[in-house]
């Protein structure tokens, strides 16, 4: 991106006047580099985005953005319902939901390096992953319904994890307002056999060894500590999440006129938050978010009877389970008032600052878990939010490593089988059932996580708190 014709509020901070349509400006949170070589259709979405009605102060864009579908991934946009604020498909993404939970297990580096190998050959016999894998839960239509409107709450319901888990899940693992009757069947039969898997592209579960602590008091409220085991979890709403996505745009796209809508580019198709459109979308993309939240859930069950079998003695917690890709109604204070909104994060995560009131207690003090996920050969890191994130950018953070190239050029460039030999060397071992989706989702196909990092800690979104880096990494 050519950095000359943006205005540079700080060393973190860059923005793009409003111009043309735009109504507000748009605001991207990166160091000089980062900015430097992200590209500039990144800064085309977010002027595009920073044109569409009712949006509140700025479109925000995280360090770790590139181009997306509609909205950059990375992008972050609050509307207002009572200014004619919509709801964009685009800017939620296919993939509704698609989060992080990350959980501790009480063991050390040298309690699993015995059994690294047959860790990984048990995890990837238990845990279904790659393109269209399918679960052993075989759920009926009238089942699907509960699990979109509990979401983790159905999951522990039904004995797949404790009370406890949905304290540490975001929205305590069930999000309000989910309507299944707007969700196609099409859409519900792709997840009858899908709860409980990973799916494919970026996703994964990753043993992990915490090697760096950047801040004791918050560390040791998560609990978190040097050489410990943890063990994440990145998936979403699989198929059900895509059809919702794909059949809402083709609607949005279609009725557009009607509400007096002028795209700018058709993947930003919306509707108005008060139209009947917009709240179909609203009431199924929350099903959509309880699909997500109920399939970690199941996720983490299944991991949790692999460790029972292995170490019996290990007590695997939730230590916190955060979404991105999601539209959430939130309170914000705007030119003084308290102000309901509705934030848009695509591939944005969360980052709430001490005293946020939904958090744990134990959480309170120190601000809600921000878990960024970085590549099945690199680092992944547990921030923490700020209350400075949530006056600049709605409370919101970067949430992942964020891609410097497609998947199309990545398999063009490596072979999945050099990688897992590669990575082994390394003493990370890979287990996947597609050596091309390891080459789509190459290490270097992404940005440098540290550097990411770096920047959204020092952009105040959010807090170093933990550095982990990949032991054994199922990738779907």
């Amino acid at each position: 991106m050519n950095i000359k014709t943006l205005k540079k509020i700080s060393d973190y901070q860059w923005q793009i006047n409003a111009t043309a349509k735009m109504r507000v400006p748009a605001i991207i949170f990166a160091d000089e580099a980062l900015m430097k070589d992200m590209d500039e259709k990144v800064r085309e979405q977010a002027s595009n985005v920073a044109s569409l009605p009712g949006i509140v102060n700025a479109c925000y864009v995280m360090p770790d953005a590139h181009w997306g579908y509609g909205f950059p991934i990375g992008g972050v946009a609050a509307f207002d319902p009572d200014k004619g604020g919509i709801i964009s498909a685009g800017g939620v993404g296919f993939d509704i939901a698609c989060g992080v939970r990350l959980l501790t297990t009480g063991l050390t580096v040298d309690d699993v390096e015995p059994k690294k190998a047959e860790i990984a050959e048990k995890l990837a016999h238990k845990i279904p992953a790659g393109v269209g894998s399918r679960g052993k839960l075989k759920l009926s239509m009238s089942q699907i319904d509960d699990v979109l409107t509990g979401g983790a709450k159905w999951a522990v319901e039904n004995g797949y994890g404790s009370e406890r888990d949905l304290k540490h899940t975001e929205e305590q693992g069930q999000v309000t307002g989910a309507k299944p009757k707007c969700v196609s069947d099409h859409a519900k039969k792709r997840q009858l056999e899908q709860v409980g898997t990973l799916g494919s592209g970026n996703h994964y579960l990753e043993l992990q060894q915490v090697t760096e602590i950047f801040d004791e008091k918050i560390a040791n409220a998560y609990g978190l500590k040097e050489n410990q085991i943890v063990i994440s979890i990145h998936c979403g709403s699989r198929g059900l999440g895509h059809q919702i996505g794909t059949d809402y745009l083709k609607k949005m796209v279609t009725a557009a006129p009607s509400h007096g809508l002028e795209l700018s580019d058709r993947e930003l198709a919306c509707a108005p938050l008060n139209s009947s459109l917009g709240q179909k979308y609203l009431g199924a993309m929350r099903c959509g978010i309880n699909c997500a939240l109920a399939n970690r859930q199941v996720l983490t069950h299944l991991l949790r009877e692999v460790f029972s079998d292995l170490f019996p003695k290990a007590e695997l917690l939730l230590l916190y389970d955060v979404s991105h890709n999601t539209c959430k109604e939130e309170t914000h204070i705007v030119n003084g008032k308290s102000k309901k909104l509705f934030v848009h994060r695509k591939g944005a995560t969360r980052s709430f600052g001490p005293g946020y009131e939904k958090l744990p207690a134990e959480f309170k003090d120190v601000g809600q878990p921000v878990l960024i996920g970085g590549t099945m050969g690199t680092s992944s890191y547990v921030l923490a939010g700020t209350k400075e994130s949530v006056s600049i950018a709605f409370g919101s953070s970067c949430h992942g490593a964020g891609r410097a190239m497609s998947r199309r050029q990545a398999t063009k460039q490596w072979n999945g089988r050099d990688i897992v030999y590669s990575l082994a060397n390394k003493g990370i071992l890979i287990r996947s059932p597609s050596y091309r989706g390891i080459a789509e989702e190459a290490p270097g196909a992404y940005k440098d996580v540290c550097a990411v990092v770096d920047a959204a800690d020092r952009a105040k979104l959010s807090a170093k708190v933990a550095k982990l880096v990949p032991l054994v990494c199922v990738k779907g």
